[in-house]
């Protein structure tokens, strides 16, 4: 296999839960999963055996499973994930499942208020037994900031206002925090419960029209998007640079990645949207590279797959997951 890029200089013990460390470690890569578990066309899916998929996910040795925020159907703008609240959606995989760490990918935080959105993720985290990664981003729906009566303009400003009022609620305890868009805090409130671990580890989607280092500084990992591997070495290299140069130590590199996983174990990958369709060794191969690159977590996404989902996660599982995994033999 190829030699992953170091990333164990400088790194420091984590204040996160069980969700985290499941997913995350240096010159790892392990391998997560987007509800909706189908294949579908167009905006909505059925949203069938959901849980049912979620627990074989987690028999095979998924790491995570994730979970969009999409308030409104833009008809102009792709599909609704899993149709649900992700936050209501994976408290209810919570409490069907045991140890699968479950992410938001990602709840956009300009949209809602930080007093909500802390007390869901911190609700969430408890509910879980600490298996709650919180990712993150400022949205770019054109429908949502409007109905919402916010600015899109501003939504860089409203993420880190956002982002810095949610942080104050969920580590300090009756904090004291001035916000210019969503309110005041005076110290003689505080939320409840806390995250049960001394941090929730929060990950960027994303440049949430942020600056890298700014996300490398205050973010607990980054959330990319694919791309070919090519684009994607660069990226990941920029992502190892930033955090050196802020002196950050360790934070990982996720991404999603589509997937129709032929019958033919060794069909070469063919491009499909934000992903390819390929065979299963040509998939470990993609890990394989992709980890060597740097990053440390992919996420698929089984939309365009032309086969049943059930048997594509065991494939995967049986074929694939035993080399990726924090635990594994890459």
């Amino acid at each position: 296999m190829i030699a992953a890029p170091s990333q164990t200089g400088n790194v420091r013990p984590t204040p996160f839960g069980p969700g985290y460390a499941s997913m995350f470690a240096p010159e790892k890569l392990t391998v997560g999963v987007y509800f909706p578990i189908e294949s579908f066309s167009g905006p909505a899916p059925s949203m069938l055996h959901q849980v049912e998929l979620a627990q074989q996910a987690e028999r095979l040795g998924f790491a995570a499973l994730w979970a969009r925020d999409v308030p409104l159907n833009d008809p102009n703008f792709g599909d609704l994930g899993q149709i649900y609240d992700p936050f209501v959606w994976l408290a209810t995989i919570a409490a069907r499942t045991n140890t699968i760490a479950l992410a938001t990918g990602a709840v956009i935080l300009p949209l809602h208020h930080p007093i909500d959105t802390a007390k869901a993720a911190a609700s969430l985290d408890h509910l879980s037994g600490g298996r709650f990664v919180f990712g993150v981003a400022s949205g770019d729906r054109p429908v949502e900031y409007p109905a919402y009566g916010r600015e899109a303009g501003q939504r860089g400003e409203l993420f880190r206002d956002a982002f810095d009022y949610v942080e104050a609620l969920l580590t300090e305890r009756f904090p004291v925090h001035a916000s210019a868009h969503y309110g005041q805090l005076t110290g003689g409130g505080d939320l409840v419960p806390k995250p049960l671990a001394s941090r929730l580890p929060v990950l960027v989607t994303g440049r949430s029209q942020q600056a890298l280092d700014w996300i490398a500084q205050r973010s607990d990992g980054w959330i990319t998007y694919p791309r070919d591997l090519r684009k994607q070495a660069l990226v990941a290299a920029q992502w190892r640079e930033t955090l050196d140069r802020v002196d950050a130590g360790f934070k990982p590199l996720a991404q999603s990645l589509y997937l129709d996983l032929t019958e033919d174990p060794d069909a070469a990958p063919r491009p499909i949207h934000l992903g390819y369709r390929l065979g299963r060794r040509r998939l470990a191969d993609l890990l394989d590279e992709l980890r060597a690159q740097g990053i440390n977590h992919v996420a698929l996404n089984l939309k365009f797959s032309q086969r049943p989902v059930a048997d594509v996660l065991d494939e995967v599982g049986r074929d694939v997951l035993p080399h990726f995994s924090i635990g594994g033999t890459q």
